[in-house]
């Protein structure tokens, strides 16, 4: 009764203060974690730390202590947020702590002292902009329909990566192109980082703006379950280990998509983690076009997500997964034996273009097979089962650039889990109502 009554007040208001969270969340995945502050603390803040390990190193190692929290975290938080029925206020909660983690980077100044700072802030934003994602992505089902949860799916991840298209261009023209002592048209100092603290604090505004039209908008749904005193850590566990195996026993499919969506997803993240690096070191692209090429990844992974949505919605979520895995597959092996920046430019984007739909299809994948009532708890899982797998691209790239001794070769790491994950996914049956398409 609930799923009928929330899609009946379903309204194109509702998903477009929906979509916005993904908008302003660009602030923390472009700029925070991707393309400025995470270059600034590695390369700018930590240039002179004394020891044997770098920063980057450290500052791999602190996503890597976020991502394990997250792991732990989120199918606790998910199944209390659907049995208490609070989703929209935990993602208020975990929002606003977001935000504050960024603000607080604008005390990080250029200098390796601040290091730890930097590394402690990032870390726990991480934690927190991870997990409320549970809660957002919960309310899919909120603000979309059985008929139209493709496209409301693909328009949430294709508002992200315009956002994120939007808020890079105002960073780089406002505070980072340039030379010498002041960057950007508006001529913000270097000195001491200013100019990239600055930004923080864009970002940090930036996303609480467009966080709040989702919290007027959509309405919190009614507790699932009697409220009853919240157990403690001990027996939240317990509970969830009941809730797999009851899972186990009642849809092992469900457990089957978790595995391969991880596998896949995994992928699909080291795309955008290592192909900055990828364009420099292998196929000749300047480090000041990496942002361009950064803002036209992101333009054409939103264009696949939007088309993939309306595809989705008419074949199911499974096809668009295969073949845009399949496709992706095909370009990383075409990158593996061209050279030079066109090259890059044209199969770079290629591979980009279907990493939108793949993220997009796997989450109404999820959604189209969990209960009402337990979108939460399934969504908590969904971010555990990623978290747990999330080495594999960085490993098996690392691996393939060891044993090759070529930067290129890691390419065949990320080939290698989106193929595993292609596997996977090949042998899950598709949602109920798509099985005649599939």
């Amino acid at each position: 009764m609930a799923e009928a009554a929330v899609a009946v007040a379903t309204s194109k208001r509702q998903v477009a203060a929906w979509g916005l969270w993904d908008w302003g969340s660009a602030a923390f995945n472009a700029v925070i974690l991707t393309f400025v502050f995470s270059v600034y603390l590695t390369d700018a803040v930590g240039d002179d730390l004394p020891g044997s390990v770098s920063a980057t190193s450290w500052f791999s190692w602190s996503v890597g202590i976020a991502s394990v929290f997250v792991a732990l975290l989120a199918p606790l938080t998910g199944r209390q947020q659907d049995n208490s029925g609070t989703r929209k206020r935990s993602l208020f909660v975990l929002t606003a702590l977001t935000v504050a983690t960024m603000a607080g980077l604008f005390f990080v100044r250029d200098d390796y002292h601040y290091l730890w700072l930097g590394l402690v802030l990032l870390g726990l934003g991480s934690i927190f902009f991870e997990l409320a994602q549970v809660p957002y992505t919960a309310m899919l089902r909120q603000v979309s329909t059985p008929d139209n949860i493709g496209r409301v799916s693909g328009f949430g991840w294709a508002m992200g990566y315009f956002g994120g298209i939007v808020l890079l261009l105002i960073c780089y023209l406002g505070f980072i192109v340039g030379d010498g002592d002041t960057r950007g048209l508006l001529g913000i100092t270097t000195d001491g980082g200013l100019n990239i603290r600055v930004v923080a604090l864009v970002a940090a505004v930036w996303l609480a703006a467009f966080a709040i039209p989702v919290f007027f908008a959509v309405p919190e749904l009614p507790a699932t379950a009697a409220k009853v005193k919240r157990p403690g850590i001990v027996e939240s566990y317990k509970a969830l280990g009941r809730d797999l195996k009851e899972l186990w026993r009642a849809d092992r499919r469900t457990v089957y998509f978790l595995f391969a969506s991880a596998l896949f997803r995994d992928g699909l993240a080291g795309v955008f983690t290592f192909g900055a690096v990828l364009a420099v070191s292998v196929y000749g692209i300047g480090s000041a076009d990496v942002l361009l090429f950064g803002v036209a990844a992101n333009v054409v992974a939103a264009i696949g997500a939007i088309l993939a949505g309306r595809i989705d919605d008419r074949v199911g979520p499974k096809k668009v997964i295969v073949w845009s895995l399949t496709l992706m597959i095909v370009a990383g092996l075409i990158l593996l034996a061209v050279s030079g920046p066109t090259m890059f430019w044209i199969f770079g984007l290629m591979l980009c273009v279907f990493v939108g739909p793949a993220q997009s299809s796997a989450r109404t994948f999820l959604t189209r097979i969990t209960p009402p009532g337990r979108e939460g708890q399934m969504f908590g899982l969904y971010a555990t089962t990623g978290r747990a797998v999330s080495f594999l691209s960085p490993v098996l790239f690392g691996f393939f650039v060891f044993i090759f001794d070529a930067d290129r070769a890691g390419i065949l790491g990320i080939v290698l889990v989106l193929a595993l994950g292609l596997a996977a996914i090949l042998k899950v049956a598709a949602p109920q109502g798509d099985l005649a398409r599939t």
